[in-house]
């Protein structure tokens, strides 16, 4: 199988039709309700399921009908499937749209953790817990007017601000400094392979070995456990999920170190794809800090939350809070600096060259782009109107915090995390910033975690416009698409979220995800939620997680270390895995280097380098499809066995 040599796209069509619009209604009304069902039911989102069994039932579907799906429609029909089944949080099992939020708010003002403050909670978040839209399970009262113009808003507001500053991300990232975006052939490829599906094309039969292999591997780890745990009420898990835990083996000899090893051959499949020097640095700082510095950190008295029994996730939460929380936003930061050198680098190289006639910071013709200064427009008139709801919904909170977050933190977080994306194909987070601002502010109502605050990260959506770019998809294909889904979205969010609430209690014993796991997720939030309520120790618990002297130190050490890199000419991607890899689990990112090694010293001298190159991100495309395929059919014969087994004959 021969390999094309790649190439710029160049040939821009559109991607939202009526076949991709009859595939969105297809979507919202099948594949969203069994998504909420699934979610309060098994904690399950449908998720790559939905998107790849929507677009394999089109385009199978179109291909019989002698009307077969171009790239650029299958690429926005699974943009579509994406925006209506992103699962808005996983640990609720919450999914199918935005007013899963307003019914978790009814559940937990009325919830016997929220009772302590419950009377403080404001009216435009949810209605009172006597309210009839609480007691008769009404989302069409009176009382939710105000939520579900708040909601409407602030979903249109953010749609508007990921856009714009997604848009203006990828001219800088793309268009101006040339990263790679290593994980955005991957969906572009999955798009390109169905399209020539039932042909003799190298893409169509990589991505087939890629999809069988999935489901061989996703009949193991996914559909065993599931299927079992139904008919027998334990699952039999031959593969851990997630990952194997070793940290309690090692605890006394290497305590409060984070040892694990995940067993899913996901991770070895995105080792194929990223940089072998990205991996190497991600690697080697996971290793170092969470296997060797930990337990330094730990006999050195600067992890005093670490308890001896704790589990992996449990032991990196803690030394999270105690050191590298404050360490990585300072790295951040360093790489935010470092982003901003380099930019500034490339505008001079760029505007010289085009002094010179040889380059252009134009984009490609026919792409569908619009003047930069418009897209940053239209994302600061969205956060000054997040800024102005804030500020009229809670006017003691300071302003200048949320200007602060809007136009400061927001912008310079976004661009690190679009970088980030573009060097890595993962961004940055960082756990506990809103939390701990809160307290610091001294703001002491439990009103400000109802509110709209401008604290966002933006730069994962630089990916997904090249992602757009990849498949030759004209960027307007994305806003009509958009356009097509925010009143799609919020009239079947609304509807279905309606009908499950009203015909049934949420939690109840019908959905045994919910029950169980509702009610400890209420008792945390009431937790977060009293932290600048009651003064004590759970303030200094969070503010202690941000330390200025840690910060500055991580900013100067993620500098020095960029500098050691230059200095000896490594790669600025090692810099960048290095950066990235703090704080990271060695337990995935030790098999991605694996994968890394056997694709740079086993597939690409087997098939060469740049076919190995192209081969790479359709596998593991194919593989996602596989995955997603046979856990989509597991959990509905899960469903089944359960709603039979519990029937009264």
């Amino acid at each position: 199988m021969a390999a094309v040599p790649p190439s710029e796209p160049t040939n821009f069509q559109e991607g939202f039709t009526l076949k991709t619009a009859i595939g969105a209604l297809f979507v919202a009304l099948i594949m969203l309700p069994g998504g909420i069902y699934l979610g309060l039911a098994a904690g399950w989102g449908v998720g790559d399921a939905a998107e790849w069994v929507t677009i394999v039932l089109f385009a199978e579907v179109a291909r019989r009908s002698f009307q077969p799906l171009r790239k650029q429609e299958i690429y926005v029909l699974f943009y579509i499937a994406a925006s209506l089944t992103t699962v808005i949080n996983q640990a609720r099992g919450l999914g199918g749209g935005p007013f899963g939020n307003l019914i978790w708010n009814a559940f937990f003002v009325s919830s016997d953790a929220a009772k302590p403050f419950a009377g403080q909670i404001p009216g435009w978040a949810v209605p009172s817990p006597n309210s009839p839209a609480i007691t008769e399970r009404a989302l069409w009262h009176v009382d939710w007017k105000a939520p579900i113009i708040l909601l409407v808003l602030t979903d249109l507001v953010s749609r508007l601000s990921w856009m714009s500053m997604g848009y203006a991300l990828f001219r800088v990232t793309r268009d101006i400094e040339r990263l790679p975006f290593p994980m955005a052939p991957i969906a572009a490829s999955g798009a390109t392979a169905l399209a020539d599906a039932g042909t003799q094309s190298w893409r169509w039969k990589v991505f087939s070995v890629g999809s069988l292999i999935g489901i061989a591997f996703g009949a193991i780890y996914i559909a065993l456990p599931v299927l079992t745990g139904a008919l027998f009420g334990k699952p039999i898990e031959l593969l851990p999920i997630p990952f194997a835990d070793f940290t309690l083996s090692v605890e006394s000899f290497l305590p409060a170190a984070v040892v694990g090893l995940s067993l899913s051959l996901g991770n070895l499949m995105i080792g194929f794809v990223l940089p072998f020097e990205l991996l190497l640095g991600s690697c080697i700082a996971s290793v170092v800090a969470m296997l060797l510095v930990n337990p330094i950190l730990y006999h050195s008295g600067l992890l005093p939350s670490f308890r001896h029994g704790s589990s992996a996730l449990v032991a990196k939460l803690s030394a999270d809070i105690d050191f590298w929380l404050s360490i990585g936003i300072g790295i951040n930061i360093a790489v935010g600096i470092l982003g901003i050198a380099l930019v500034i680098q490339s505008f001079r190289k760029a505007f010289r060259e085009r002094k010179e006639a040889k380059f252009t910071l134009s984009p490609p013709p026919g792409r569908g782009d619009v003047p930069i200064w418009w897209a940053i427009g239209v994302w600061a008139a969205s956060t000054g109107i997040l800024v102005i709801a804030c500020r009229l919904l809670v006017p003691s909170f300071p302003v200048w915090i949320l200007l602060v977050f809007g136009f400061l933190w927001s912008p310079l977080n976004s661009y690190v995390s679009a970088r980030m994306h573009g060097m890595a194909g993962r961004g940055v987070s960082l756990p506990y910033l809103r939390e701990a601002t809160v307290v610091a502010s001294g703001y002491n109502r439990p009103d400000i975690w109802y509110a709209p605050m401008p604290l966002m990260d933006h730069g994962w959506a630089a990916q997904r416009f090249r992602e757009v770019e990849l498949t030759e998809t004209k960027f307007t294909s994305i806003l009509k698409a958009e356009l097509f889904l925010f009143p799609l979205l919020l009239a079947a969010s609304f509807a279905f979220w309606a009908f499950f609430w009203h015909s049934t209690a949420l939690p109840s014993s019908q959905f045994p995800y919910a029950q169980k796991f509702w009610p400890n997720e209420a008792a945390l939030q009431a937790v977060m939620q009293q932290l600048n309520v009651a003064p004590g120790e759970r303030q200094n618990w969070v503010l202690s997680a941000i330390k200025p002297s840690h910060i500055a130190g991580g900013a100067f050490g993620g500098l020095a270390v960029a500098g050691i890199c230059a200095l000896f000419k490594a790669p600025l991607l090692f810099f960048y895995g290095l950066a990235g890899g703090v704080g990271l689990m060695p337990a995935f990112t030790v098999p991605q280097l694996l994968g890394g090694w056997l694709g740079k010293r086993y597939f690409a001298r087997r098939y060469g380098q740049e076919t190995w190159g192209q081969y790479a991100p359709i596998v593991l495309a194919g593989f996602s499809c596989g995955v997603g395929l046979i856990a989509m059919g597991a959990i509905a014969v899960a469903l089944i066995v359960t709603a039979i087994s519990s029937a009264p004959y």
